[in-house]
């Protein structure tokens, strides 16, 4: 027991610091290019070094963090190619998980739906873009577990991590935030309905909604993308 508190503690501070540093640069609150200090992180969080290195590692696997020997750590600016990979992968999962859900859903599954429809909205109306965020995950996790196919989210979830950065620039729009609640309650009507062909072209519609806010961000703030990508 002696022996596994140590590591337990250290688990924990690796988890606290990466859940924070995540939570800042998916709300853009740390911008692509800014530079990030262990020594700073360390100190804010009266750690070592070490868990703060950890955290740093697994951002980096996120592609949220750039890593380089001898040089500062700085927040990953986007690519165009790791967003048009993400976006591919994730509309292949998402579509046979609506097809999915569109067969099995049920009573239960419906009024899950309903809720967290009602739940976006509240949402809107307060502006919350964090509560609507997290509102817009556990809105995709339920269409999976509709759909028996509760691993899909993993991948939705892992690829949809990479370009939300971008959604949060979008979601600063008002108008954003009324089209998505919009969009979520074509899809789920479709899945209701067990049409789907109807929840797939909703969705189709409700993914490309990023083309204009990347277009907009290139134009505006080419600094943020990888200078040989833009």
């Amino acid at each position: 027991m002696v022996q596994a508190s140590p590591r337990s503690e250290r688990r924990t501070s690796v988890d606290e610091v990466f859940e924070f540093l995540q939570e800042e640069i998916s709300s853009m609150r740390l911008r692509p290019g800014d530079k990030i200090s262990e020594a700073d992180v360390a100190n804010r969080f009266g750690v070592s070094r070490q868990p703060v290195r950890d955290a740093f590692s697994r951002l980096a696997n996120l592609d949220l963090l750039l890593i380089r020997p001898q040089r500062a750590t700085e927040v990953k600016r986007f690519s165009m190619r790791e967003i048009e990979k993400s976006r591919f992968v994730r509309t292949a999962v998402e579509k046979e998980a609506l097809r999915r859900a569109s067969e099995f859903c049920d009573e239960v599954g419906a009024a899950q739906l309903d809720a967290e429809l009602a739940q976006q909205k509240v949402a809107l109306k307060k502006q919350d873009l964090e509560e609507f965020g997290r509102l817009d995950y556990a809105f995709h996790q339920t269409l999976c577990k509709i759909a028996k196919a509760e691993f899909a989210f993993d991948v939705i979830m892992a690829e949809k991590s990479k370009v939300d950065r971008l959604c949060m620039l979008s979601l600063a729009k008002a108008d954003r935030m009324v089209d998505l609640v919009e969009d979520h309650t074509e899809i789920a009507e479709a899945v209701k309905n067990h049409d789907a062909d109807s929840a797939l072209a909703a969705a189709q519609k409700h993914l490309s909604r990023l083309d204009k806010t990347i277009e907009r961000i290139t134009e505006t703030n080419a600094h943020y993308f990888e200078p040989e990508l833009v």
